[in-house]
């Protein structure tokens, strides 16, 4: 399963953890997804959104 917002197509970004002595070791940002019941077209579908787009009234929820 994808961890892509449907609404946004926000995905997982790449970065660093850095230790206290600055030793660098890869790592993902993965966004906060939730899934959610929203009307789309004028039926209900489950969807996976993030908590940008449900904050900011991009989906509206059933």
């Amino acid at each position: 399963m994808a961890k892509r917002c449907d609404i946004c197509d926000k995905g997982p970004m790449s970065g660093n953890n850095v230790s206290h002595a600055h030793n660098t070791t890869r790592r993902r940002f993965l966004p906060n997804l939730k899934r959610v019941r929203a009307i789309v077209g004028g039926q209900m579908q489950h969807l996976r959104v993030c908590t940008r787009c449900l904050r900011s009234g991009k989906v509206v929820k059933a």
